[in-house]
């Protein structure tokens, strides 16, 4: 802060008789003088009522108003002063005492500003604090929101706890059409760090293993296959990946806030034996659209996306031509198969979630890891529903069978990419609810009855961070533990080693009951 702006705050204090001190402009006591108003204060990110873990770093925000040139916010007895830039910076040991003590509780923060009139008070706002702990780390990846520019990304890893980032793997150290390659698809097995994969599409193609500080590159390709394995989800104790097997397409709209459509011209499921280096086929089929599958808990059961397209011709030269005339015609409704642990064999499939029914769309489907919910994300149609508008959040309690939105969690924009915390109380998702092009990572508590609450954003140590920052926050995903594998050794296994190919064995056979 420039030094007249800070005596003209300083004497701005004094005729308004607080006792507030200032240090480099930033008052340090709560204002003895002050009026109280109505309005709640403008704050971002928007913490207000939230319900957040006891484990999480400080929920560091920044007032907006442009009237004001002094900021202080009463956290619990921590107070916090801003100047003219209106960011609250909460001391981190204070606020993990503050957590400790209000386990099970609720807490309550009080805004100060100060205007040409004097100090105001807005209304105090609620923290709730849950009982139940979050995972301590997120992975996500950063990428532009353009949709065709894929070769400036990166996946890092965040310890909730603090505001500490790893870089898991970049790509943009230099830009070269030769070593242009999109990462994505990071998955963790049971929450499990060291055991994670990453896919890599375009130049370096394959999908890296690692297995702590161990990192191969496969690659799963034949004639058999429609392309390589694309959205998968590990076996939670078996060393077994379910993948799709996608041809994906986009469209742009010309007039439609939804901006883009991603389709799939075709697609099967596969089941890859990461011990053996070996494919099969789950389903392959022509007239069915099969995507996003998903272990249950106890891996008995295998949960996936379908669209059936009997009105279709698939013979028709003009198929894909119709298929984007028709895209919001698809679809998808959640079946689940159940799986043999022993003989790894697979049964009917079982409708779970009918949406088409009703002309709606279910997609990315995710169980609880404690086996009783099942979280997917609702739409018009379509299965990339990140992109569009109407997209929320919804839960199937596996026990009772009912089906149902999460109110408090969901916005007006679209909610997606979600992943459960271990405990299965929190999940984090990316949403668009900020300004409808940027993607965020917000976490949101799970109650013992399947209700959302209002979710948060992910915590930064500068609020604005999420301003200025022009990437989409993407797939995160929740582990236990950190990633071991450093950045050097995961650029080793990516782009200087040659993958090995997966050997193709036809279809996984189908247990006796699903027997015709």
């Amino acid at each position: 802060m420039k030094r007249s702006s800070f005596f003209i705050t300083t004497a701005l204090l004094l005729i308004a008789g607080t006792t507030i001190s200032s240090c480099n402009g930033k008052p340090t006591a709560v204002p003895t003088a002050f009026a109280d108003v109505t309005d709640s204060a403008y704050i971002f990110p928007d913490y207000r009522d939230v319900t957040v873990p006891p484990n999480i770093a400080p929920l560091n925000f920044m007032v907006l108003d442009s009237l004001s040139d002094a900021f202080v916010a009463d956290v619990e007895g921590i107070v916090c002063g801003a100047s003219a830039d209106g960011k609250i910076d909460i001391d981190s040991t204070a606020w993990r005492k503050l957590l400790s003590d209000q386990r099970g509780k609720s807490f309550k923060i009080s805004v100060y500003v100060h205007r040409s009139q004097g100090w105001v008070r807005h209304p105090a706002f609620n923290i709730n604090v849950a009982r139940e702990n979050v995972d301590p780390y997120v992975t996500y990846r950063l990428i532009e929101p353009g949709y065709e520019v894929y070769q400036q990304l990166g996946i890092y890893q965040r310890d909730l706890t603090n505001f500490d980032v790893k870089t898991v793997y970049e790509n943009h150290r230099d830009i070269n059409p030769s070593e242009g390659h999109c990462i994505n698809c990071h998955k963790f097995q049971d929450h499990n760090a060291q055991r994670m994969y990453l896919h890599v599409r375009e130049n370096h193609k394959g999908t890296v293993f690692v297995d702590g500080t161990d990192a191969h590159k496969i690659m799963i390709k034949h004639d058999s296959i429609l392309a390589s394995g694309a959205y998968g989800n590990w076996h939670p104790r078996l060393p077994f990946v379910a993948y799709s097997t996608n041809r994906t397409a986009q469209v742009f709209h010309y007039n439609s806030p939804s901006k883009i459509e991603v389709y799939d011209g075709s697609s099967d499921l596969l089941l890859y034996d990461v011990e053996h280096n070996e494919v099969r086929h789950i389903i392959r089929t022509t007239d069915h659209f099969e995507t996003f599958p998903c272990w249950s808990a106890d891996g008995t059961r295998l949960y996936y996306c379908d669209a059936h397209l009997p009105k279709f011709s698939f013979t028709d030269s003009n198929f894909e031509a119709n298929l984007v005339l028709r895209y919001d015609s698809l679809f998808y409704d959640i079946y689940s198969m159940p799986f043999d642990t022993v003989s790894h064999t697979f049964g009917q499939p079982r409708l779970e979630v009918d949406a088409s029914s009703l002309q709606l769309s279910a997609s990315e489907p995710v169980a609880s890891p404690d086996g009783r919910f099942l979280l997917y994300s609702l739409a018009r149609y379509g299965q990339f529903h990140l992109y569009h508008k109407d997209a929320d959040l919804w839960i199937k309690n596996i026990e009772s069978g009912e089906v149902y939105p999460l109110a408090a969690t969901n916005s007006t924009e679209g909610e997606g990419y979600s992943s459960w915390s271990s405990n299965s109380h929190w999940i984090v998702f990316s949403s668009r609810r900020d300004d409808g092009d940027y993607t965020r990572s917000y976490i949101a508590y799970i109650d013992d009855e399947g209700r959302g609450h209002k979710p948060f954003m992910l915590p930064q140590r500068d609020p604005e961070f999420n301003l200025l920052l022009l990437k989409s926050f993407n797939v995160p995903e929740f582990s236990y533990n950190a990633v071991s594998i450093s950045q050097a050794e995961m650029e080793h296994a990516i782009r200087f080693t040659e993958a090995d190919m997966a050997a193709y064995k036809g279809h996984v056979a189908k247990s006796a009951e699903a027997q015709p």
